[in-house]
């Protein structure tokens, strides 16, 4: 898998992540809802890990600075 995810991209996802993740633990969202919500945290989370995101492939988007 080739890089395709930038700096800032990365550091959205983990934000937006970790704002999911906040808003279940303190019973601000409940139900399908947060199951749905809590998947995309994971979801973005495992993707700015990897630094790669199959819709940015998908779409032919690359943030990433480096050029390998």
């Amino acid at each position: 898998m080739k890089k395709n995810m930038g700096t800032l991209d990365k550091g959205i996802r983990i934000v937006v992540a970790i704002t999911i993740a906040l808003l279940y633990y303190f019973n601000a969202i409940s139900g399908t809802l947060a199951y749905v919500l809590m998947a995309v945290a994971i979801i973005f989370l495992l993707t700015s890990f990897i630094n790669f995101c199959p819709l940015y492939s998908l779409f032919r988007i690359n943030t990433c600075k480096i050029k390998k």
